[in-house]
């Protein structure tokens, strides 16, 4: 992952449950047919829609719920970034397990909109609407947490550190 990147928004409102991320369907799928149910009892086809890159801005309590591998299904369609008003924490770490960065901002549906294109900068912690030019500031990700995300995720730190064998058997 760079230390910008820049993206198309899609929209969500408050309370996204990990269910509508990683519906029960997905438990008897292949890993490769899973992201293709995502939100799909709230916006069906939506993810037919999604093209790696796109980020999602959402209102408070994204990611409520279980404990789901939610975040896995926004990375396999190409979701590169979620922001919310609120993000539950245990959705947060799944998140950066699966190599997804999340970020927490107050106000954000009242100033990005879907369809917007954003540009976030990791290093400088700035998000700018590329529609008006308008920044706004976000609380630094903490290092150990940017690595893993950076890394791609968990498993693949624990690859490069020899915990894992490098090839699946």
């Amino acid at each position: 992952m760079d230390d910008k990147i820049s993206g198309r928004v899609w929209g969500f409102g408050d309370d996204i449950n990990t269910d509508l991320m990683y519906p029960h369907i997905c438990y008897t799928l292949p890993e490769i047919d899973r992201p293709k149910y995502t939100m799909w009892a709230n916006r069906p086809g939506w993810a037919s829609q999604v093209n790696r890159g796109d980020i999602i801005v959402a209102g408070r309590n994204f990611g409520v719920g279980s404990s789901r591998p939610a975040a896995a299904n926004l990375v396999g369609l190409g979701i590169v970034l979620v922001m919310a008003e609120t993000v539950n924490g245990l959705f947060m770490r799944n998140a950066v397990n699966s190599g997804l960065p999340v970020l927490r901002m107050d106000g954000i549906t009242q100033w990005i909109a879907e369809g917007d294109i954003i540009q976030v900068d990791f290093q400088n912690c700035t998000v700018t609407r590329e529609q008006d030019g308008s920044v706004r500031e976000f609380n630094r990700i903490p290092d150990l947490l940017m690595n893993i995300v950076r890394s791609g995720g968990i498993i693949e730190v624990l690859r490069s550190q020899g915990y894992i064998d490098s090839e699946p058997l």
